[in-house]
């Protein structure tokens, strides 16, 4: 069995704060985009602005939500997520934010969300996620 090559593209947002690492915003392969973990990073001031979860949950949303326009989807287009909590206390509020960015969507994505020690920038919440190109 012949393996087929697959091209990668690196996909890079204006929109989007940059990455803080040898890494790319995301990656488009075998028609599915990989997004890096995005940051509460405001793309303007390129600070986080905030220390409560659900601002920062919504400032993520705004990356993503720029991230996928750069490559005309939308949050529709999202079929996996991975949600890192600093503290899993605060599930609660940051779902509450999720399931607005989601209302309205054909179908959920799969969720994963974990809560981990530390975040780089000592953020709060970090969420990574997979979407389908059309």
């Amino acid at each position: 069995m012949q393996k087929q090559e697959s091209k990668k593209i690196s996909v890079v947002s204006k929109d989007v704060p940059p990455a803080i690492g040898p890494y790319s915003q995301a990656v488009i392969a075998n028609n599915f985009l990989y997004a890096s973990g995005m940051l509460p990073v405001n793309p303007l001031s390129l600070k986080i602005e905030s220390a409560d979860i659900k601002l920062q949950t919504e400032q993520i949303f705004k990356n993503i939500t720029s991230l996928l326009s750069t490559v005309n989807l939308g949050l529709n287009d999202i079929i996996k997520t991975t949600v890192f909590l600093k503290d899993m206390s605060t599930f609660t509020q940051m779902n509450e934010v999720y399931a607005k960015c989601f209302e309205g969507c054909d179908v959920l994505p799969a969720r994963s969300a974990v809560e981990v020690s530390r975040l780089p920038k000592d953020v709060l919440i970090e969420i990574e996620i997979i979407a389908l190109l059309k």
